[in-house]
């Protein structure tokens, strides 16, 4: 089967990054693509693990260089999608998981045949707004660009094949597991299954010309 390309998406503080750890932790068939991003890093993240920390200067030369597959602007820092990262996973035989925003996933309709999306939402904005808070890293100015955001971005859930509420996160990581699963077994994703079906019809005739009476 070709690798799956998996977007997954959600407003800031809806818990796509604990869903997608879980994801990586508990599946074989599922790596990362790290990315990249202009932003600094937050306490406990390392670079090349959660993101590429980059500078200004240096992500804008491989934007010129034409090193991403999508790139965009979020609140004031640039955040992308390396195609090295995604060529890195696919060649080994993984699907990709794509932790982007919006704008970013938009692209990767456009570039890719079918990816998988999915959208994270909060059970309710003010859980959303906690969520932010709770954080305890951003000003109250940041914190209200973030929310001014998610009710852009809550708009565009609907672009998506699937929408995962986060309100227990056993149960949304139980939901992405069966969607993956799900798109893994799609007919039209299997190149040999034609040749499986035609195998299978003619010994399913062979059966019948055996029960067929002797004249």
């Amino acid at each position: 089967m070709t690798p799956l390309v998996v977007v997954l998406s959600s407003p800031s503080g809806a818990g796509k990054s604990t869903i997608a750890r879980r994801l990586l932790a508990e599946r074989a068939d599922l790596g990362f693509s790290v990315s990249a991003t202009t932003r600094a890093p937050r306490p406990g993240e390392a670079d090349g693990v959660a993101y590429q920390f980059l500078s200004r200067e240096d992500f804008a030369r491989r934007v010129a260089a034409g090193e991403f597959l999508e790139h965009a602007e979020y609140n004031g820092e640039w955040y992308g999608t390396l195609e090295s990262e995604v060529r890195r996973v696919t060649r080994a035989g993984q699907h990709v998981l794509l932790e982007i925003e919006v704008v970013g996933a938009r692209l990767v309709r456009e570039r890719f045949v079918d990816p998988v999306m999915i959208f994270v939402v909060p059970p309710s904005g003010h859980l959303l707004a906690e969520r932010l808070r709770g954080r305890g890293t951003e000003t109250d100015a940041v914190m209200a660009g973030r929310l001014a955001r998610a009710r852009e971005e809550l708009a565009a859930a609907v672009e998506y094949d699937y929408v995962v509420v986060n309100d227990d996160l056993e149960e949304a990581v139980r939901a992405v597991h069966a969607i993956l699963d799900a798109e893994g077994r799609r007919t039209d994703r299997h190149r040999d299954v034609q040749v499986l079906l035609d195998r299978l019809r003619t010994e399913v005739s062979a059966e019948l010309d055996r029960l067929a009476p002797v004249r």
